[in-house]
């Protein structure tokens, strides 16, 4: 594989603001995290309890994540559009006291069992690149040791962007509690979020949500999947917060077996364009698991009704009220749907409409996708034949292949590992 630098911090100087309209609009800025020290700090004792069903070369892994930020930046094509997670936790902690200080104290008060205040002074006198390397791998001079966070890298789960808002995860997980405290303090410090605090939604405690689980159907319909990792009260308070703040009309809540393998929405169901959707199948059988609760907002206040639907394909084609192509995830035989549903078959990233990022070893849902009018390419290629030029989104359908051999053994597919935060309202060629 041909090296691929990796990119500059983007200056700080310019806001952020969320928008996200719907899924497989054109990509504007996405933050992301390139695997480094945490991921080194994975080994076979603690694997599961970090959640890893294996160990990555992570040399390897930050090549072919650095390819795909490559290929999202040529898309895009503005300096800013990819923001690595780890250079907005330092740049947050450069720019604030505060924000250091918020880091800590939260860390204190949601793992209490680390015993951290014992040692919660030092740490806000930590400098902020020290705050930082202790953040992302829990070393330091201090005598304390807490876990790594290798599930940085799937920053899709830290938090969901619906129009102009930003809903915070409560991780289902210990493992990942750190990762949502990341989050929190990046958006409410960092010089680009600041500025647009009033857009955060926060849960309620006691409710569990990451964001792999929340797909953004059309201006007013939103998917949330009742996961392993997402609570059916999360759902309930999400809905209330979309109703009452942004034009969101329809929250469908999709049941999902309560098992790793299908432990987010995104893991069975992602768009390739507005009107294309790669899927897992089962997911829409008759007697399949993806049975739908649809929340509809009511008397304004955040208010719903509710009422059961046991197919989501019928629901979904209803509230958006165009036709819909659903592409099976691993093709027309069962074996081969769940095999690549496993290496992350159905988890493709829209970087524009009908320009997506998938595994390269899901070849069977490639050749799907090349029935359904895709040119197929392989990420070198793409970025080869659009040096010299801009790419322009939507002259022709196009689904590249990220080689992810390292990358896909974190359990994990592009979308997985990317959290958009602007889209273009009005998408080239949709």
């Amino acid at each position: 594989m041909a090296p691929v630098d990796a990119p500059s911090r983007p200056s700080v100087e310019h806001t952020s603001t969320y928008s996200i309209p719907a899924e497989a609009h054109l990509l504007e800025q996405v933050v992301v995290h390139t695997p480094g020290d945490e991921m080194e700090l994975v080994a076979p004792g603690n694997r599961e309890d970090l959640l890893f069903d294996d160990i990555l070369y992570v040399g390897h892994a930050r090549q072919e994540h650095l390819l795909m930020c490559s290929i999202f930046e040529k898309i895009v094509g503005r300096p800013d559009a990819v923001l690595q997670i780890e250079d907005l936790l330092l740049e947050a902690f450069e720019a604030k006291d505060a924000a250091r200080h918020a880091f800590v104290d939260r860390l204190c008060r949601s793992l209490p069992e680390q015993n951290l205040t014992a040692v919660a002074d030092e740490l806000k006198r930590f400098s902020p690149e020290d705050l930082r390397a202790f953040a992302l791998t829990g070393e330091s001079e201090l005598p304390i040791r807490a876990q790594p966070v290798p599930n940085l890298m799937f920053t899709r789960d830290l938090a969901a962007v619906v129009h102009d808002h930003i809903i915070l995860s409560h991780a289902a997980t210990v493992a990942r509690t750190r990762e949502s405290i990341i989050i929190n303090v990046i958006l409410h410090h960092h010089p680009r979020f600041a500025p647009h605090s009033d857009k955060i939604i926060e849960l309620p405690p006691g409710v569990t949500f990451e964001g792999g689980d929340l797909l953004v159907a059309s201006p007013d319909t939103v998917l949330i999947g009742h996961s392993e990792r997402t609570s059916l009260g999360a759902v309930m308070a999400i809905a209330h917060e979309l109703f009452e703040r942004t034009p969101v009309e329809n929250v469908l809540a999709v049941d999902l077996p309560k098992r790793r393998a299908t432990m987010h929405l995104d893991t069975v169901f992602t768009f390739a364009s507005p009107d294309e959707i790669i899927v897992f199948p089962p997911l829409l059988e008759t007697h399949g698991f993806g049975y739908a609760v649809h929340f509809r907002a009511a008397d304004g206040a955040g208010r719903f009704v509710t009422d059961m639907r046991r197919n989501l394909r019928d629901v979904l084609t209803e509230l958006l009220d165009r036709d819909l192509t659903f592409i099976p995830c691993g093709g027309n035989e069962r074996l081969h749907q769940e095999r690549e549903q496993w290496t992350d078959g159905a988890n493709v990233f829209a970087a524009a409409p009908g320009a997506i990022l998938g595994y390269e070893r899901n070849r069977r849902t490639f050749e799907r996708l090349r029935e359904h009018g895709y040119r197929i390419v392989s990420a070198e290629s793409f970025l080869s034949y659009f040096e010299a030029g801009d790419f322009a989104p939507g002259r022709e359908k196009v689904a590249i292949q990220l080689g992810g051999t390292e990358l896909s053994r974190g359990r994990g597919g592009p979308r997985c590992m990317t959290l958009p935060v602007s889209r273009h309202t009005a998408p080239t060629g949709a």
